[in-house]
C-alpha cells in the first residue's frame, strides 16, 4: 500500500490541532486532535512511500513505535486514505493508459471521495470500461446519456434508435447539428466515440444481442413511452434479468426511473397495474394516448431534457459502480418551470408476473444515515 491523503477533500486547520478534511458536509470529516509532529507527517502522505519508509520517516520524526500503522489504520477506517498503486490488474492498467486517465482524473477524484477503501475508487473506474450499456433512444435525452456514459468511462455504449436525425433532435451535449439528415443509431454511435476517453474495448464479433448488457436506459424520444411504459415491450429484459432504467421528457416534465433489478423492485407491469388501481380511467386513456402516432413536435425543452439526461446518467453510473440507485424502484419528476425534483415510489404489485412483491416480502429499506464527523484520535 502507498497511502496517500485524498487529494479531492481539500484540507484546512479549524485550530492549531484540529484539520478538517473536505468541504461540504455530505463528505467532510474532522481529524483530531493532532499535535505537531503528526500533523507534519501527514505531508508524506502523499503516495510516493510505502509503510516501511514512512515508518522510518516517523521515527526520524520522532514518533513512537506503532503510530504510523495505527494513524494509518485509522485514516483509512475514517476513508481518508487512497493507495495510489491500488485497484488490483485493471486498473494498473488503466494507468499506463496515460491519455485515458488523464481524462478521467476528475471522474476517479469523485469516486475516491465516496469510497472508503484505499483503491476502491480506481478499481470501479477501471471496471466501467469493460461494461456494456444500451440506450434506446437517441433523441435529445438519450444521446445526452450516451455521450456522458461513454465520456464516464463505461467502455461498450450501444445506441439504439430508428429514422433519421431531425434539427429537434439535435442538442448540445448530444447529436451535433452536422448529424441532421443522418441516421440516428450511426451519428449517435459516433457521437459515443467521440466522447469516449481513448479506444474502446474490443466488441463481442457478431451480434451480441442482449448478452453481457449491465444495464439498459430506455430514452424514448416520445417521453409518453418513458411515463407510461408498455409493460409488453419490457418482458424481455424482465425474463432476462437485464437491469433497466427508464428517463425522458413528456410534455414539460421530465422523470428519471424507475431503475428495474428484475425480480427484486418494481418493473412496467408493477408500474401499469399500480395505476390502473389508483386511477380507473386509466386503461382508456393510455389507449386514447397510443394510438396513431403524433405529428407534431412534442414537447421537450432542452434545459430540461439534458438535466433529466445528466441524471439518468448519473444514476446508471452510480448502479454500475456497485452504489445503491436512488432511482431502484422510484421515479424522479420535475417540472418546468420550477425545476422541482419529487421523488415518487413506485410499488411492486402482487399480481405482476416479475415477482418482485414476492421478492420484498419482509424486506424494509433503511433510511440513509445522517452526515456526521469523524474524529480519529
Amino acid at each position: 500500500m502507498y497511502p496517500i491523503l485524498k487529494p479531492a477533500l481539500r484540507r484546512g486547520w479549524r485550530d492549531l490541532s484540529t484539520v478538517q478534511f473536505g468541504v461540504a458536509p455530505a463528505h467532510a470529516l474532522v481529524l483530531g486532535p493532532v499535535d505537531t509532529a503528526t500533523g507534519s507527517f501527514l505531508s508524506l502522505l502523499d503516495g510516493t512511500r510505502g509503510l516501511p519508509l514512512l515508518r522510518e520517516e516517523g521515527r526520524r520524526m520522532g514518533l513512537p513505535d506503532g503510530h504510523v500503522d495505527q494513524l494509518v489504520r485509522r485514516l483509512t477506517r475514517a476513508g481518508l486514505l487512497d493507495d495510489s498503486r491500488g485497484g488490483g490488474p485493471d486498473a494498473e492498467a488503466l494507468r499506463k493508459r496515460q491519455p485515458v486517465l488523464d481524462r478521467l482524473r476528475p471522474d476517479l477524484a469523485s469516486l475516491s471521495v465516496i469510497t472508503s477503501e484505499p483503491g476502491d475508487g480506481m478499481r470501479k473506474l477501471a471496471a466501467r470500461r469493460a461494461m456494456r450499456v444500451r440506450v434506446q433512444g437517441a433523441g435529445r435525452v438519450g444521446s445526452v446519456v450516451a455521450a456522458v456514459l461513454s465520456g464516464a468511462g463505461v467502455g461498450l455504449v450501444d445506441v439504439m434508435d430508428g429514422g433519421c436525425v431531425e434539427p429537434w433532435d439535435v442538442a448540445p451535449g448530444g447529436l451535433p447539428v452536422e448529424s441532421v439528415g443522418e441516421r440516428r443509431d450511426t451519428s449517435a454511435q459516433r457521437l459515443v466515440r467521440r466522447c469516449a476517453p481513448g479506444s474502446p474495448p474490443r466488441r463481442p464479433t457478431g451480434d451480441p444481442g442482449e448478452q453481457g448488457l449491465s444495464l439498459v436506459i430506455i430514452a424514448p424520444r416520445d417521453g409518453l413511452d418513458a411515463h407510461a411504459p408498455d409493460p409488453a415491450a419490457a418482458e424481455p429484459l424482465v425474463s432476462s434479468g437485464i437491469p433497466h432504467l427508464y428517463a425522458g421528457v413528456v410534455e414539460a416534465t421530465g422523470l428519471v426511473g424507475p431503475l428495474v433489478l428484475p425480480g427484486a423492485t418494481a418493473c412496467a407491469g408493477c408500474l401499469d397495474r399500480d395505476r390502473v388501481r389508483r386511477d380507473p380511467t386509466w386503461a382508456r386513456m393510455s389507449a386514447q394516448w397510443r394510438s396513431g402516432h403524433a405529428r407534431h413536435v412534442p414537447a421537450c425543452d432542452l434545459a430540461l431534457a439534458t438535466t433529466v439526461g445528466g441524471l439518468a446518467a448519473a444514476h446508471a453510473l452510480a448502479f454500475l459502480d456497485g452504489t445503491a440507485a436512488a432511482s431502484a424502484g422510484v421515479r424522479w419528476e420535475a417540472s418546468v418551470p420550477g425545476f422541482d425534483w419529487h421523488a415518487r415510489p413506485v410499488p411492486t404489485h402482487p399480481e405482476c408476473p416479475c415477482g418482485a412483491a414476492e421478492q420484498g416480502k419482509g424486506e424494509h429499506t433503511s433510511g440513509a444515515e445522517e452526515p456526521h464527523d469523524t474524529m480519529v484520535r
